[in-house]
């Protein structure tokens, strides 16, 4: 399933969030201005805008605030993306330096900061309590969810249930806010549905990011293959193999987890063994489940391209290669 086809119904909107991101950050201040222009390129495929557009749309909200709202959302997923490139020492993202790689760490800790403060400058602007109230939630959630991630230090403990908690507060709570506040003025009941929708989507998708990890390689992700064992993250394909392995793979996995910097060949032998445990595999049942979850949130809205495109960034997220 392309981007662009579930992008269809609301291409001409999203034209506009563009111009929305360069309007809200833009600073006089030289070095936000080379750092704002640099993070514009890296702006990816505004999957989170789509979705805040598309609830707007097929909820029958009809906000006319919407293509603010969407930038606002983009603005608030590139602020953690910046603060997590930071806190991982990564190099990469999406193919292009991070901001730490090209301008410094403390820069990039700063431009974070910058970028939630306009977002939230621009929703004090709209004069309206219910998007800052959803996405101050939002923001909470993400923050300590990745405190939570920076605490698990048992990693061969850390279970099912305690990745659910991250990935609910890291990924999918912003997703699930950007369906909710598309869905501001429509009937209670849509809203709740599509706040519903966005949290088992962004499950879906973020189980799905960990599986690419494992199975795709750099030239097709943009980022080294393997890179959240090198970076000691225990994600679920690892979690569901830990069950399954000998306790002689186990030591493999804790000596690894224990190397401030594993060999490459190390790495590539448990992902081997996760592959063999039947980690990827039940992996990508879970992300199914989710997305047999999300798709049942939808039936409440009325038929229409948008709802369509709703079900359609499903397959997208469980899907994609990239």
């Amino acid at each position: 399933m392309a981007l662009a086809d579930i992008q269809r119904p609301v291409a001409s909107e999203l034209e506009r969030v563009a111009d929305e991101l360069r309007r809200i950050i833009a600073a006089d201040f030289p070095i936000i201005a080379d750092v704002n222009e640099h993070l514009l390129r890296m702006k990816g495929k505004l999957f989170r805008p789509t979705l805040l557009l598309l609830s707007d749309r097929a909820s029958g909200a009809d906000d006319a605030r919407a293509v603010t709202l969407a930038a606002v959302v983009e603005l608030i997923h590139l602020a953690t993306l910046v603060h997590d490139d930071s806190v991982d020492h990564s190099v990469l993202r999406r193919g292009m330096p991070t901001i730490n790689a090209l301008f410094s760490h403390q820069v990039a800790v700063i431009m974070g900061d910058y970028l939630y403060s306009r977002a939230i400058i621009e929703l004090v602007r709209l004069d309206d309590l219910a998007p800052l109230r959803v996405f101050a939630r939002v923001t909470n959630e993400m923050t300590v969810g990745e405190m939570r991630q920076l605490e698990a230090h048992d990693k061969l403990a850390y279970d099912e249930a305690q990745y659910d908690q991250l990935i609910r507060s890291k990924t999918a709570s912003l997703l699930s806010g950007a369906c909710e506040v598309g869905a501001l003025g429509a009937p209670v009941p849509y809203r709740e549905a599509l706040a519903r929708f966005g949290m088992r989507l962004g499950m879906a998708f973020q189980i799905t990011d960990d599986l690419l990890d494992y199975t795709e390689p750099e030239a097709v992700t943009g980022k080294p293959s393997g890179l959240d064992l090198k970076e000691h993250k225990v994600t679920l394909p690892l979690i569901a193999a830990l069950a399954e392995m000998s306790p002689a793979q186990r030591r493999l996995v804790a000596e690894l987890m224990a190397t401030p910097d594993p060999r490459d060949a190390v790495v590539a032998e448990v992902v081997r063994l996760v592959e063999t445990a039947g980690g990827l595999d039940y992996a990508r049942r879970r992300a199914l489940q989710l997305a047999q979850q999300a798709e049942a949130e939808l039936e409440i809205l009325p038929p229409s391209p948008a709802r369509d495109a709703l079900r359609d960034s499903i397959a997208y997220a469980v899907e994609r290669r990239s």
